[in-house]
């Protein structure tokens, strides 16, 4: 079924990109448009998730240089029974985390420092939870070809205001199919992006609260991302909003709108969500518990998650740990605890 909507959506994306094409220059600018949808394509199924990792200067990292980070993971993936993903960090102070690869066999995920140093070690777990079932899932190459196929559009839009009002380029609708170029292909493209990314979320959310193990966990960890990203700016995917629908949380600025133009579901009704299954008693399977890093951490109560306080005192921000596995850069000196 999966295959079926991925196979699906590359079809829709690769028409939108046709008929841009059309509209720039007529049949001769529809076949060129094609012939550039398709190696896009080939394209985007191999590299997007490097392209991806490049964009948002993720590093790779190990046991050796986040032990705490990639212990989670292991965990959770173990837990999941998914084979071990790459594992990335991205130095950023905006709490955010993505997941990304064509299967889970070429897999990785991503954190960025400001989330491993904002969130307590449960709900880092649970927003890792959450990238493992959009791998599970099959997610992460469906949204990044998206992703990558959005851009485009949205760039060929743009190409269409020098070049498509040329009386000679056999464009059928003039000016009009210029408009049409620059301002609906690219609305349509992101809207079928945007209706992915929000049906897939609270899939994503469900299976990663079965997967860590406490549904509450993941429910704090959106809050707390949540406030902090509408205060702290991510220069990258400003610069590429195109990558915005990947992210557990919309990473854009400004973004507060729970519509059509929404890339991400409201992150109230989210929590709300995972609240219920909580209340239901969903998401506790036997033996799936937060991976813990040292044998002396003990277990949260389930009626204060992992926050040790009342809702309202979990909500506010976390400061920084200055030191530690999580906000370290990897590539630079070792801590104590490395």
């Amino acid at each position: 079924m999966n295959m079926m909507r991925t196979a699906m959506l590359l079809a829709t994306m690769t028409a939108l990109f046709m008929g841009v094409g059309y509209l720039i220059g007529g049949s001769g600018g529809m076949t060129i448009a094609f012939l550039i949808a398709a190696a896009m394509n080939l394209f985007s199924y191999w590299n997007s998730d490097k392209m991806v990792l490049r964009m948002n200067h993720a590093v790779e990292v190990d046991e050796r240089n986040a032990p705490e980070y990639y212990a989670i993971v292991r965990g959770l993936a173990a837990n999941a029974g998914l084979p071990m993903p790459k594992v990335y960090l991205i130095d950023s102070p905006q709490p955010n985390a993505f997941a990304t690869g064509r299967n889970p066999q070429n897999a990785a995920v991503a954190a960025s420092t400001g989330l491993l140093q904002r969130l307590s070690h449960e709900e880092v777990a649970a927003v890792m939870a959450h990238e493992l079932a959009h791998i599970e899932n099959r997610d992460t190459l469906i949204m990044t070809v998206t992703a990558t196929l959005a851009g485009a559009i949205s760039m060929l839009g743009n190409f269409a205001f020098f070049f498509g009002g040329n009386r000679d380029n056999n464009n059928p609708l003039g000016f009009i199919g210029v408009l049409v170029a620059m301002i609906v292909a690219p609305f349509a493209a992101m809207l079928v992006q945007m209706a992915i990314s929000r049906t897939r979320e609270y899939s994503a959310d469900r299976r990663g609260a079965e997967i860590c193990g406490n549904p509450l966990w993941l429910a704090s960890a959106l809050d707390k991302i949540a406030r902090n990203v509408e205060r702290i700016h991510n220069p990258e995917a400003e610069r590429n909003p195109a990558m915005a629908p990947l992210f557990i949380i919309n990473p854009l600025s400004g973004e507060r709108m729970d519509n059509l133009f929404s890339t991400h579901p409201n992150t109230e009704n989210r929590i709300a969500a995972l609240q219920a299954m909580a209340n239901e008693g969903v998401g506790r399977p036997a033996q799936r518990t937060a991976p813990q890093p040292t044998a002396q951490r003990s277990a949260p109560s389930r009626q204060q998650g992992p926050w040790g306080g009342s809702p309202a005192e979990q909500a506010a921000p976390e400061q920084p740990r200055p030191s530690g596995p999580w906000g370290r850069n990897p590539t630079g000196p070792k801590g104590p605890r490395s």
